[in-house]
């Protein structure tokens, strides 16, 4: 069976990371394949074009090479990673995709939304998500999460709050614009009643993968 590409999506400290990891053993379950990876970083090369990409360095990034250098990761990673793992018949949960360009370096950075729909296209070769989940949260709830983690802000995290808020309403329009594709998740609920809604919303996606991952089972001596 054709594997499926599930992809997470949202602002900062929407809780996608953590909701992938849940959602990968909540699969297991079933004894299937799964893959969870991640752009940019899902591949070594990947990880040099995150280093330049996130770290908050004294070096500046142009916009449009800035678009252009996750083009390249995605492109590395769609062709190393995800397709032979989709051949495979895997479940590839995806930390970020196409969307992410759009919302950040379309919406965000104000760079030219048709440019952006080509190169996602040339980097894919035209392969889209079966399904993309995003965790709606609001941007201040987000960033105060990433600050009081601990962690080191990245670039992209430093960026002001107005750039964040046209990333969120980045990804409400494309919600709004492609709602077979993108399933919109509460991320303000506590971790477990999102996970129980992402179970929701696979079970219904993949009711016949599910149902065949249970027949299986039920099979086995």
């Amino acid at each position: 069976m054709k594997g499926k590409l599930i992809v997470f999506e949202g602002v900062e400290g929407c809780g996608k990371t953590s909701q992938i990891q849940l959602t990968q053993e909540w699969l297991l379950s079933f004894q299937t394949s799964v893959v969870v990876t991640r752009q940019p970083g899902g591949t070594e090369l990947g990880l040099y074009l995150r280093k330049l990409l996130l770290e908050a360095g004294s070096h500046s990034i142009i916009d449009k090479t800035e678009l252009l250098l996750y083009a390249a990761d995605r492109s590395q990673h769609v062709e190393q990673v995800i397709k032979p793992a989709l051949q495979d018949g895997a479940i590839v949960l995806c930390d970020r995709y196409t969307h992410s360009t759009i919302a950040y370096q379309g919406w965000g950075r104000g760079l030219d939304i048709n440019l952006i729909d080509q190169l996602n296209t040339i980097a894919t070769s035209g392969l889209e998500s079966d399904l993309t989940l995003w965790f709606d949260v609001d941007v201040e709830v987000g960033l105060a999460r990433k600050r009081g983690g601990g962690d080191i802000l990245d670039r992209i995290e430093k960026e002001t709050i107005a750039f964040h808020r046209r990333v969120q309403q980045g990804y409400a329009h494309l919600a709004d614009s492609h709602p077979e594709q993108i399933v919109r998740v509460d991320g303000s609920l506590s971790q477990e009643a999102v996970q129980q809604k992402i179970q929701a919303i696979l079970t219904a996606r993949l009711e016949a993968w599910i149902d065949e991952k249970k027949d299986n089972l039920d099979l086995a001596p």
